[in-house]
């Protein structure tokens, strides 16, 4: 259905009308209409920023790595004293003889290990108290990776690991990096608790 025109009769009449009737509801005010042009606030535009070119790996460039965790001396320093003060004094300047020893240096991990807890629990067993641990300073070898960067010294770092964990942590008492005339670095005194 097609819609109609109005004649403009109809319009006039409308009109006419229109004059003559009163709004039911006022008209709204518009809030926005009664502020001054010349007060409103501008809109900030954003300034345009130059962004450099991304690389992978650009902002590390000539960082170097580095690794949080403390050095196994450190850690063993910052152990605390469990054994008789004047024993660990005499012990750290080398004056205390070691009663045994082991050396592990040349193993593998897999060798180490067990070598070192069969030589631990004999020796506790046969009332020793001081024994020399040698594992040797650790090589340099190349560091393929920087996800994974290479240390020196897998028994250095893993043996006082080991000697925490059981069996052998209920017969040690102590454990320190050895004075010079044991070895030094690549040695470390095992204090060991009284056989019962």
């Amino acid at each position: 259905m097609r819609r109609r025109r109005i004649k403009p009769d109809e319009l006039d009449l409308w009109d006419q009308v229109a004059r003559t009737t009163t709004r039911l509801v006022p008209p709204k005010r518009s809030v926005i209409a009664d502020v001054p042009r010349a007060n409103k606030p501008k809109a900030m535009k954003p300034e345009a920023r130059s962004i450099a070119p991304f690389t992978l790996g650009g902002g590390s460039a000539g960082r170097e790595m580095r690794d949080v965790m403390p050095s196994v001396p450190d850690r063993l320093r910052a152990a605390p004293v469990k054994m008789d003060a004047k024993s660990y004094k005499f012990m750290q300047r080398g004056k205390l003889k070691p009663e045994g020893r082991i050396d592990l240096h040349g193993m593998t991990v897999a060798e180490a290990h067990p070598a070192l807890i069969s030589f631990i629990l004999s020796s506790h067993g046969a009332g020793k108290r001081l024994v020399l641990v040698i594992t040797g300073k650790g090589g340099r070898r190349e560091d393929i990776g920087a996800i994974a960067p290479q240390r020196m010294g897998t028994l250095k770092r893993q043996v006082p690991h080991w000697l925490t964990m059981a069996p052998v942590s209920s017969a040690v008492l102590q454990v320190t990096e050895s004075h010079l005339r044991h070895g030094g670095g690549g040695a470390y005194y095992v204090y060991l608790r009284r056989a019962r």
